[in-house]
């Protein structure tokens, strides 16, 4: 199983390794509102962005995440941030989330050609045998996304998430197997 970073990208989108060097790059975009509303991060300002990174990079360390900052090839700008993260080598289950994307760019496909890049990587080069999501309840845009992409309903964890703001989350986890991947990726991403 090869879990050294590597960026991924196509024509359009660049996932690069993200570091401390992309505080500055990111901030305009963590601090749009309601970015995030439904996630217990907390990032709209260099402190929390900061710590944000911080707790990433650690985590990469461990080798239990591997985190990216996501740059805009045509507009030349960096426009969010997304992980594999809760690596489970053992039982090749590897998470996709932590994704926060510029109120611009979202609805134009880049977040579903970024999540083709790396479920193509979780798959084919990872070998992982199982990439999961984990969605608040609420969240019906980010849930009808991941079924879009061929992610399959597998529960719900009843109040299992505190938010910044007190609130208790019901949070939806949805899967994709790498049985399912060979057609997941001819009948969904291929499509024209």
């Amino acid at each position: 199983m090869n879990l050294n970073s590597t960026n991924l990208e196509n024509d359009n989108v660049l996932l690069e390794s993200l570091s401390l060097n992309h505080l500055d790059k990111l901030i305009p975009v963590a601090q749009e509102d309601g970015l995030i509303k439904y996630s217990p991060s907390v990032i709209h300002s260099k402190e929390f962005l900061t710590n944000y990174i911080n707790t990433a990079l650690e985590l990469a360390k461990q080798e239990y995440a591997i985190p990216y900052a996501i740059y805009h090839k045509g507009n030349n700008c960096y426009i969010g941030s997304t992980r594999f993260g809760n690596i489970d080598t053992v039982n090749k289950v590897v998470h996709i989330g932590w994704t926060w994307i510029s109120k611009t760019y979202q609805g134009t496909g880049i977040n579903r050609q970024i999540k083709f890049l790396m479920l193509k990587h979780a798959f084919e080069t990872m070998e992982f045998e199982k990439v999961s999501f984990r969605i608040d309840e609420r969240n019906i845009r980010s849930r009808k996304a991941v079924e879009k992409i061929g992610g399959k309903l597998e529960g719900i964890l009843r109040s299992n998430v505190i938010l910044p703001d007190g609130f208790r989350r019901n949070t939806c986890c949805y899967g994709i197997l790498k049985s399912e991947w060979p057609a997941v990726k001819s009948e969904i991403f291929n499509k024209n």
